[in-house]
């Protein structure tokens, strides 16, 4: 049995109040330039949903292996809201960069659940550094916008479905 959804029944995180508080940025040292760049691009992206420079707290981790247990520090002080973890691993010689990718996806997408706070995940995966640079910045676009664009929505969502 198919039922007819109407227009007025979705309800999106596309539009509406931002709740206030401040939003973790928590972001890996390792290739730097390309993690500066992911930085940048959820800053801008931030800034424009309507949050201001000192609602954001910019942490920065050793790599990706550490963001899930700094995001986990963070998510746990009541005043953030919400976070967007940013990393880059560029797969090498060996699998090493499928088991750092598959626990830390994992471990992100687990604290989320735990905590109820939108994280926005941002943890680059490339096979090459071509690709990485094309991911920030580059002609693939930013994901480190992505990633707070995807965090700002479910703010936004989850003070409707409050």
């Amino acid at each position: 049995m198919s039922t007819e959804v109407k227009s007025g029944d979705e309800i999106t995180g596309l539009a509406g109040e931002l709740p206030r508080g401040t939003v973790a940025i928590v972001a890996s040292r390792y290739n730097a330039g390309i993690c500066d760049a992911l930085v940048q691009g959820s800053v801008e992206t931030l800034t424009e949903a309507g949050f201001a420079a000192s609602d954001l707290k910019i942490v920065r981790v050793p790599g990706a292996w550490e963001l899930p247990l700094v995001t986990a520090e963070l998510l746990d002080q009541p005043a953030v809201i919400g976070a967007v973890t940013l990393g880059c691993v560029i797969k090498g010689e060996t699998t090493h960069d499928e088991h750092i990718n598959r626990a830390v996806s994992e471990a992100i997408m687990q604290l989320g659940l735990k905590t109820r706070k939108p994280i926005g995940f941002g943890l680059l995966t490339c096979n090459t550094l071509e690709q990485a640079l094309q991911r920030s910045g580059g002609t693939v676009g930013n994901k480190g916008n992505e990633a707070a664009e995807a965090m700002v929505e479910l703010l936004r969502l989850a003070a409707k479905l409050a």
